[in-house]
């Protein structure tokens, strides 16, 4: 199986990139750049070398369509996070929704049965309300490409997934708004000092669960615009500190600022329904896999 892979170049990218490796799939990734650095930090230097890569932006829809030519499946990930769709929302849009139109024009004229693409917990807002009502350019995004996904499959029968993961935390997490509780445990392991930049309730999940449900999607029934909360763990950032400190007895890790800006509903509809085998790890161990990933390898702090 060949996949194309959009967005390979990033972090949840480089997971989902060593586990479909793993399975002997042929990697193809679009991306603005041959970005290896945190492909390598996880998936070593070799496993990179074999992947193939197109250097194109996702809101261009004939380069969208000429990658995905001879691809038998199609992960979308590329996309605009939080600060910088709130800095360049027009970037953002083109990124976020143009990006993922042309994913779906794509697969749609070369014949590929479904699309996988990441969407986020973002679509929530802050008031916890069971219906998506997003605060972010980002969240609005996001909402606006669940909606694009449904009508794809109302007029073309293409089916897809798209994910909603909310903190989503693991070796090779550096930006995002959401980056906090990666940055804790690398600061941790190199013994330096941190303040994680949100407080309040939140949910967190291991990435390379999120990898392992993209990589379960591949195999699921075909039908439909399914939409689904990848839930992890409920935790607050005390929780984390906890946990990082269960590891690094004398690490020197704070929070403070408000509160991320979305709430989850009290129910969510998780994956049990189409990935009946996914689960979700304890954050304990997560963050403890997260902080023996960061330790350098000479073990010097």
């Amino acid at each position: 199986m060949k996949v194309l892979l959009t967005g390979g170049g990033g972090f949840i990218g480089a997971w989902i990139a060593r586990r479909l490796a793993a399975r002997g799939m042929a990697l193809r990734i679009l991306d603005v750049g041959i970005r290896r650095e945190t492909l390598e930090q996880v998936c070593g230097p070799a496993l990179v070398d074999r992947f193939e890569w197109v250097i194109a932006d996702v809101a261009d829809t004939g380069a969208v369509r000429a990658a995905a030519r001879g691809c038998d499946a199609l992960i979308h990930l590329a996309g605009m996070l939080t600060p910088g769709c709130r800095a360049d929302p027009v970037l953002g849009a083109k990124v976020n929704v143009i990006g993922l139109l042309n994913v779906f024009l794509a697969a749609r004229s070369e014949g590929i049965g479904r699309v996988l693409y990441m969407s986020s917990a973002g679509v929530f807002g802050p008031d916890g309300g069971q219906a998506p009502s997003p605060i972010t350019h980002y969240g609005a995004f996001k909402l606006a490409g669940e909606h694009c996904a449904a009508a794809f499959w109302a007029d073309d029968g293409l089916p897809s997934i798209g994910f909603r993961p909310y903190v989503v935390y693991g070796l090779g997490r550096e930006d995002g708004l959401s980056a906090g509780p990666s940055l804790a445990c690398r600061a941790a392991a190199r013994g330096q000092p941190y303040t994680i930049p949100f407080t309040g309730e939140f949910d967190i999940i291991h990435v390379d669960d999120v990898a392992a449900a993209f990589e379960s999607a591949l195999e699921a029934p075909a039908t439909g615009a399914h939409r689904i909360d990848l839930v992890g763990a409920s935790a607050r950032a005390e929780d984390i500190i906890e946990a990082i400190r269960k590891v690094v007895p004398d690490a020197v890790i704070a929070a403070e600022g408000p509160p991320m800006p979305i709430r989850l509903p009290v129910h969510l509809q998780g994956p049990a329904a189409l990935l009946p085998d996914w689960s979700a790890r304890p954050l304990a161990l997560g963050i403890a896999q997260t902080i023996e990933a960061y330790r350098p390898a000479d073990g010097a702090a």
